[in-house]
This record gives C-alpha cells, structure tokens and sequence, in this order.
C-alpha cells in the first residue's frame, strides 16, 4: 500500500529502507518500478528486491539517510525529488560512510503514492 502524499512516501521509504527487510519496503515501490544504481538498471520488484537485499548483504548494519531534498515538480498525480543520500555501514569489519546523488519519481495509483522510478550514483 502507498503513501496518502509524495512526502509522506518518501518519509516512510527512508526508514523503510533502515529495517533492511524488503517486506517493509516493497509497498511503497511500483511492481514496474525501475531502479538504476551504479551497479546497474533493476527492472521490477523482483530485481529490485535482489539488488537491495545485495546491498543489505554487503553493508552491514547500514544505516541510509537523504538530505537536501528538493521537489522538482509536484503534480496531481506525480511528483520528483533530488536530494543526496548518505549511509554509513560496517564493510568487511570496518566502519564506512559514503553519499551520493538521488533522483525519485514517484506517482499516484489506487493503492496510493509509490515510487515508480529511482535513480542513484555516486558523487563525482
């Protein structure tokens, strides 16, 4: 089930994500959804599930936060943001943080707001 707003979406996403259980996110994602990383393009909520739960494998004990969100353009019924994501995580024993920049596309259906589309990349 959606979010009743793109920000509440977001919102929910967020700490969605901090509970590293696909279960508690896949609501708030289209099944179409497509998802670009820097590993590359996801394309459904079955690809995208196995490109989080990678991630979820390899940082473990992450913690994922946005910032400077930015709403490009709110609509009726769709909406995007920018903002830059940061995480901090335990990779192979060490402490690592890192951020990157993040597009979301998010769109209004009958089971509310979902993201239809993300796009992320590290900074450059």
């Amino acid at each position: 089930m959606g979010a009743a707003t793109p920000e509440a979406l977001i919102a929910a996403y967020g700490e969605a994500i901090n509970t590293h259980r696909f279960a508690v996110v896949a609501p708030l994602i289209a099944q179409d959804a497509s998802f670009w990383f820097n590993d590359g393009s996801h394309l459904g909520i079955a690809a995208i599930r196995d490109a989080f739960e990678a991630t979820w494998a390899r940082l473990v004990d992450e913690r994922y936060w946005l910032e400077d969100l930015i709403w490009i353009v709110k609509g009726q019924d769709i909406a995007a943001c920018r903002y830059r994501f940061c995480y901090t995580a335990v990779v192979n024993g060490d402490v690592q943080s890192g951020a990157g920049r993040g597009t979301c596309i998010v769109e209004r259906r009958v089971q509310g707001w979902v993201i239809v589309h993300e796009h992320l990349s590290a900074l450059a």
